[in-house]
């Protein structure tokens, strides 16, 4: 995730100042900023996301022509419905993505982040810890345990400097486990109406998680544009080197973004949970391969330091109606997985040729 060119500290501010979101600092030998690419690449990296936007209108054209129910109102929200704990999961990635790191526990942290809340409120009989704790704590629990899983992830990575990839897949293995062991292999109802009700509440006949998730992608979407701190999350993902000599508090902020990013994901499996109508013990399993298919073919680069919301969010939104076309058509589940794994690769080659450089 790092570029063997490091500028200067006097130079580091103007080289960052001269690019904008979405593109990494890079220097010349002599230590002069200088712009990643051709204005030619540029147009390809934007014409990438947005060639999401006709293709989803083409999938919806052909959905309609393969099935007469699937433009259906009744349809069309429960596309939504079902990919909105999805679509927060892909946010907490995306903006880790965007940092230069990989988070690959979120997708535990859908599991277990929920199952501790209501294993708070559950009484013994329903599998609970028997605290009887009130709702309200309950899903502060949750909150709190996303945050918690964030904070230590990004203490390993970010303070003892250890590879992402590696401490993020270990941390799925351990919540895996851990949710497994604390479940004892059970699915968990009787929950109170508040786990449920982002999911089954309504405002214009549309879920609230949906609502939720488009707010939060739209604040993200600002927040990466506009503040300071947004910006500099994209200096860090293109040359942190360059960021901290510019005198941004890296660790502080890629920090930050693992917190985040855990509670994000933790919202994102009370989503999944209103949604299911409980908790299994394997909640969130293998979901990652989706979060990742939807950040990459929405325009994140694994690289750090490219990408838009709006492109993240196009992602989601097309990975739905495909996964919902493929199971109008009965399709089984096994296929789907291989088709989302084709279409990874398939944004891979794609960003290959747009950024016209080799990826690490």
């Amino acid at each position: 995730m790092t570029r063997a060119d490091q500028a200067p500290a006097n130079q580091a501010p103007a080289a960052i100042e001269q690019r904008g979101p979405g593109q990494s600092p890079e220097t010349s030998p002599a230590g002069r900023p200088k712009e990643h690419g051709s204005a030619h690449n540029v147009l390809l990296r934007r014409a990438r996301e947005l060639a999401l936007v006709p293709a989803l209108l083409l999938l919806l054209v052909l959905g309609a022509v393969l099935n007469d129910s699937f433009l259906a109102e009744r349809n069309i929200i429960s596309i939504l419905g079902s990919s909105a704990a999805l679509a927060m999961v892909v946010l907490a990635e995306s903006l880790v993505l965007i940092s230069g790191k990989f988070d690959l526990s979120l997708e535990s942290v859908v599991g277990i982040a929920p199952a501790f809340g209501a294993l708070l409120v559950l009484p013994v009989a329903q599998s609970g810890f028997g605290t009887e704790f009130p709702v309200a704590v309950g899903l502060l629990a949750v909150l709190v345990a996303g945050a918690c899983i964030g904070a230590f992830n990004g203490v390993l990575v970010v303070k003892l400097k250890l590879n992402a990839f590696i401490v993020t897949l270990a941390m799925l293995i351990v919540l895996r486990g851990l949710l497994v062991g604390a479940t004892k292999g059970k699915t968990l109802f009787g929950m109170p109406d508040a786990f449920f009700a982002l999911a089954t509440s309504t405002f214009l006949r549309i879920p609230m998680s949906v609502w939720f998730a488009a707010i939060a992608f739209g604040v993200a979407g600002l927040f990466l544009k506009y503040h300071r701190v947004g910006r500099a999350l994209y200096a860090i993902g293109g040359n942190a080197e360059a960021a901290r000599a510019a005198g941004i508090r890296v660790e502080r902020v890629m920090l930050g973004v693992f917190v985040i990013a855990g509670v994000l994901a933790s919202v994102g499996g009370i989503m999944q949970t209103g949604y299911v109508g409980a908790i299994s013990a394997n909640q969130g399993n293998n979901m990652i391969f989706t979060v990742f298919a939807a950040a990459v073919i929405g325009g994140i680069s694994l690289d750090g330091g490219k990408g838009t919301m709006f492109g993240a969010l196009t992602g989601v939104l097309l990975l739905g109606v495909v996964q919902n076309m493929l199971t109008l058509a009965q399709v089984p589940s096994f296929w789907i997985q291989a088709i989302y794994g084709g279409i990874i690769l398939l944004a891979l080659m794609v960003a290959r040729v747009t950024t016209g450089r080799a990826q690490d």
